[in-house]
């Protein structure tokens, strides 16, 4: 089937299939490409629900890719997603999953390039609107709709303190932070929501900030 245009497959932003399906899964494309700080060599997609059921028909397959490519929902490129991975060398493979998420409209991705890897799992809420729901299988609750820190640290006394005085001394108001862990004493994720966009100076003050393990800066998008 061929489209004239990119709104051919994702239409205007309304809850429907249209923007679950394809608008919603560009931006869950996007936000992993954003996370992962650039384009992975391969990427293996896992589908759930109606994301697996109805994939190819909808468009999230090119979506996906179209994300991860670097496309915003509005770019026409979405059409042409598969031929232009397969020109910037970037390889992928969708996988239908049989066991139920804890939302119908569920892809999770796995990004790799070289020995960097990224576990991210989104959710297309309706609406074009989606929500990240685990990093490395870490449990958050992001949007991506506001610019965020993503603090992979270890699980001891005085780390989240450290890293929240950084951000006061530097004026960065905080509007939203959770901690998730999977074992006490183990690496834990803080997850920072921001009002305002935050310095790469103060980015890596953080990263240097004793017993932090990795920072992922997540833009407003």
């Amino acid at each position: 089937m061929k489209y004239k245009s990119v709104f051919d497959i994702i239409g205007p932003v309304m809850v429907g299939p249209s923007s679950s399906h394809t608008a919603g899964a560009a931006r869950i494309g996007l936000l992993a490409r954003s996370l992962f700080g650039g384009q992975p060599d391969h990427v293996d997609i896992y589908l759930y629900g109606s994301f697996k059921d109805t994939y190819k028909g909808h468009g999230t397959d090119v979506a996906l890719i179209g994300g991860l490519l670097g496309f915003d929902t509005d770019d026409d490129r979405i059409i042409t997603a598969e031929a232009l991975a397969k020109e910037a060398s970037m390889q992928y493979q969708f996988i239908e999953m049989e066991e139920e998420r804890s939302h119908p409209n569920t892809a999770l991705l796995h990004l790799v390039k070289g020995s960097e890897q990224l576990t991210v799992e989104g959710i297309s809420i309706g609406g074009g609107k989606i929500e990240v729901v685990s990093i490395n299988d870490y449990p958050i609750a992001l949007s991506g709709n506001y610019p965020a820190l993503l603090v992979f640290h270890k699980d001891t006394f005085g780390t989240i303190a450290r890293v929240t005085t950084i951000l006061g001394n530097n004026e960065i108001n905080v509007s939203q932070m959770n901690v998730a862990r999977k074992e006490k004493g183990d690496i834990a994720l803080m997850t920072i929501e921001l009002d305002e966009a935050i310095d790469e100076a103060v980015i890596e003050e953080v990263r240097a900030a004793d017993g932090v393990d990795r920072v992922i800066e997540m833009k407003e998008s």
